[in-house]
């Protein structure tokens, strides 16, 4: 049955911050086939008024509370977009209500409650529990991805990807909201946005099976360590580094770039949101680069995912299990580097290699997504 043949998803939201303001509102105004916001509530009243003011949502869908509004019959799912240490209960009210759940990231404020998450969710198999990773659905990774998939480099044997960038209060901004400066989770930055490379990293690179960890605390404004220096060794047998650094001071400009090298080529991963680049080179000396223009980083597609999940029954790719071996990833980071040691990670149940996510019904990687793909190929060779 065609999207378009079912009514769409009546949406809960609850938290209407930056996250929605920035990310999932852009998406779902273009997804009304998909969805329709049928209430909405914040802990700040304010934040409600605004949410209102900008969607064009009519403001009487405002409720006060999460119990109210998962009491509705008017809401089939909810989208949860709170900070991070309240994720957990309010996910658990959601689906104790009877709601398909879209939850933010990450799955877990600590390995503890990654563990909870995971029972959580295994105790409502009825239900759609998603743990929104957008990076498992952004064109130029997935591009990337299956590159790989297709043997364009051969057998990748080394992941490098240094991260470095100022990180300060910024007014209206991630950085400005204060349960982030002073984060109630384990991992602090790295585990708020650093989460999201580690998903880029098992996307690519397959699951990690060691690491090796070691941080610093070199920004006042993070009641955290701001540094991130970590060895990796991959199931696959490949071997890597991720270095993320967000400084007080600001640092010049650094390439950020993601290298793999394989036996055959090495893979390039650079740009920023407005403009993002895939470069391939071959033995040949020749480099094959597309560039991604116009696409929204993913926030659009991980929704369709979603509701396509509710109403035909496709197991998504941004599964709890998922969100949680990415978790894990960061809390044995820092496991690591308290012990001064090398840890293994144990595999978690129902996570394994992510899924390459493809639009449904579809054997292209881009078909009905917006955004521009322009593709080149030039020579290196001396």
């Amino acid at each position: 049955m065609a999207a378009s043949a079912i009514p769409p998803i009546r949406l809960g939201l609850i938290g209407t911050g930056l996250a929605v303001e920035k990310l999932h509102w852009p998406a779902l105004r273009g997804l009304t086939d998909r969805y329709v916001v049928t209430a909405f509530t914040d802990a700040s009243a304010d934040q409600c008024t605004r949410f209102a003011g900008y969607s064009g949502v009519d403001p009487a869908r405002a409720v006060a509370g999460r119990t109210t509004l998962l009491a509705r019959e008017d809401v089939d799912a909810v989208l949860i977009s709170v900070p991070i240490p309240h994720l957990y209960e309010v996910a658990c009210d959601a689906l104790a209500a009877g709601k398909d759940v879209f939850c933010e990231k990450p799955a877990g404020a600590d390995a503890a409650q990654a563990a909870a998450f995971l029972m959580l969710a295994a105790g409502h198999p009825d239900r759609t529990f998603v743990v929104g990773e957008n990076y498992f659905y952004r064109d130029d990774l997935r591009y990337a991805r299956a590159l790989l998939d297709d043997g364009a480099i051969g057998r990748p044997h080394l992941m490098a990807w240094r991260h470095a960038g100022q990180s300060v209060p910024r007014a209206g901004g991630f950085t400005g909201t204060p349960w982030r400066q002073r984060p109630q989770y384990r991992g602090g930055v790295h585990l708020d946005f650093g989460v999201h490379h580690i998903a880029q990293i098992r996307l690519l690179c397959g699951d990690v099976a060691q690491v090796h960890g070691a941080v610093q605390a070199a920004n006042s404004t993070i009641d955290a360590p701001s540094d991130l220096a970590l060895n990796l060794v991959f199931t696959g047998g490949a071997i890597g580094n991720y270095t993320a650094s967000f400084p007080e001071i600001p640092v010049p400009p650094e390439p950020n770039d993601m290298r793999l090298y394989g036996t055959e080529g090495v893979l390039v991963l650079a740009g920023s949101e407005a403009e993002r680049r895939v470069t391939r080179s071959s033995s040949d000396a020749t480099t094959h680069t597309t560039v991604f223009r116009g696409s929204d980083n993913g926030y659009r597609a991980e929704l369709v995912d979603f509701a396509d999940a509710v109403q035909f029954g496709v197991r998504p790719v941004g599964s709890v299990a998922q969100s949680v071996a990415n978790t894990m990833v960061v809390q044995r980071a820092f496991d690591s580097a308290e012990r001064a040691a090398v840890l293994a990670l144990d595999p978690v149940p129902g996570a394994g290699p992510v899924p390459l996510w493809r639009p449904r019904g579809s054997t292209g990687l881009f078909d009905g997504l917006p955004g521009q793909r322009i593709s080149s190929t030039a020579s290196f060779a001396a």
